[in-house]
């Protein structure tokens, strides 16, 4: 029974014996049944295009070998890659209908992708959908293939995708630092350590830190992506190759290449290929380094921005928005914030990427639904996240450069930089006198004449503050023997 009436339905057949299918649906009754059974989340997997995508890629790479070796008919072969190149430029994502966490290691996934590809090849040919007699999503979308070697190659595929994405993020965030390193280049600030006053530095190398942070782990996430791309296609159900012809791991790979762009490889070892998810361990842990350290440098951030007059103040975060629904005027470091809360989100989903990974048993990984689930949610919401970061926020970063002056030559930490012409112990007792009486260090080494103006100016130029300046540490050095041999002269002829 078939119809184009709303709400009609129409009938097909399973081992399980017969179910309603929506008449309007692409999908069969493998996925209605999927969808039945699997009201988890409530996420269908066409949440993540680039699944839906990488298992349309796998489906006409299939095909296109299958055509090659004789083994599909090349009017059935065409019809089916017709529909996958369809599917591949966006077009009934909404049939992905299966709930992402699911049982049977990916199997209603790949029924799902069979059931689309068949019906809308069924189509394309002048047949309606269910008619399964001239092109079956079984016997001619999966031929060659099971489950278990076209998941993993999918879920590595979109995870390439997606991983591609988060690195070329991370370094356009990385450029967004850069510059604002250039810009800040010379404003000197305080520097902290332990949340206490430090050394100088300027604002700019502390950018130029996050720049430098952010770019290694893009190429962290390079070197990742590059392990995820040995697939198992080919080795069907345990990697044997079961039920696939000789020649077609390999020329699936190829044909699978050259769609997606990827680097992708035959893994040497089909069996171990299929139960190993190794990689998807690795690579979700070089996206928590990622998260992690991002959600650092927006701690920093938040603390750089706080107040503005009660807090750091040093530097000032676009305002994007009103922060309080109380407080006129009030504005939040929104954009760090949410930056945060996605870094705690992958935290979470590696320890959950971790956990489905060690509980794999036997020739096959059952669990990696989950695991897809979990690393494609890390690595596109991470993606979108370090977006919005670089556009949203450190691009309108702007500096307060007179504040975080006043904060250097108003600390007591400046005296570090005495210590070559002073010592340690007279430097110490100097900041002593600071902290009790609250005068700058400058004023006090001029008030008790410690040292000649020239020296000193020397010793707190901001150049010679923020990095090694050798020339300036003789001059320093030379005052200091001078003093010391004046203080050994003057000494009792028996002690000195």
């Amino acid at each position: 029974m078939t119809t184009d009436a709303a709400g009609a339905v129409r009938i097909e057949h399973d081992l399980l014996g017969d179910h309603a299918v929506p008449a309007d649906a692409y999908y069969g009754v493998h996925t209605a049944r999927a969808m039945e059974n699997f009201p988890i989340s409530g996420v269908p997997i066409s949440t993540h295009p680039d699944l839906i995508v990488a298992l349309a890629a796998v489906k006409q790479a299939a095909a296109e070998s299958n055509r090659e070796l004789g083994l599909l008919d090349p009017p059935i072969a065409d019809a089916i890659i017709a529909a996958c190149s369809e599917i591949r430029s966006g077009s009934l994502h909404e049939q992905f209908v299966v709930d992402q966490i699911q049982g049977g290691a990916g199997t209603s996934t790949n029924m799902n992708a069979n059931e689309v590809i068949a019906n809308r090849a069924l189509e394309l040919l002048g047949y309606r959908r269910g008619d399964y007699h001239v092109l079956h999503p079984l016997e001619h979308v999966n031929l060659g293939q099971s489950t278990n070697d076209v998941y993993p190659t999918a879920v590595k595929v979109a995870l390439g995708i997606a991983a591609r994405g988060l690195s070329d993020a991370l370094r356009a965030l990385a450029a967004e630092c850069a510059d604002k390193a250039v810009e800040f280049g010379d404003m000197l600030k305080l520097g902290r350590t332990q949340l206490q006053d430090a050394v100088p530095m300027t604002l700019g190398q502390e950018f130029g830190a996050f720049a430098v942070t952010i770019g290694e782990d893009a190429d962290r996430m390079d070197e990742a992506i590059s392990l995820i791309a040995e697939i198992n296609l080919g080795g069907t159900a345990i990697g044997t190759g079961l039920n696939a012809h000789p020649s077609y791991a390999a020329q699936a790979c190829e044909r699978l290449r050259q769609l997606t762009g990827l680097p992708l490889t035959t893994a040497g070892d089909l069996v171990e290929a299929t139960s190993d998810v190794g990689s998807f361990v690795q690579l979700s842990g070089v996206t928590k380094r990622a998260a992690v350290k991002l959600s650092k440098i927006c701690n920093d951030l938040r603390l750089l921005s706080s107040g503005p007059r009660a807090g750091f103040g040093e530097i000032v975060l676009p305002a994007v928005q009103a922060g309080s629904s109380i407080m006129p005027g009030k504005v939040n470091p929104v954009i760090p914030e949410v930056v945060n809360q996605v870094a705690f989100e992958v935290i979470g989903n590696d320890l959950t990427v971790t956990l489905a990974a060690e509980a794999g048993q036997l020739q096959l990984n059952a669990f990696e639904p989950t695991i897809a689930r979990a690393l494609l949610s890390s690595l596109t919401h991470l993606r979108a996240a370090v977006q919005v970061l670089g556009e949203r926020c450190i691009r309108g970063i702007t500096a307060r450069e007179e504040r975080m002056r006043a904060a250097v030559y108003g600390s007591a930490s400046i005296a570090t930089a005495l210590n070559p012409v002073l010592g340690y112990e007279a430097t110490t007792a100097l900041v002593a006198e600071a902290v009790a009486t609250g005068a700058s260090i400058p004023d006090l080494v001029r008030r008790s004449a410690l040292l000649d103006d020239t020296t000193l100016d020397t010793a707190l130029h901001p150049d010679n503050l923020c990095r090694p300046h050798d020339s300036a540490r003789r001059d320093v050095s030379g005052n200091a023997r001078r003093r010391r041999d004046q203080d050994t002269a003057a000494l009792p002829a028996d002690t000195a």
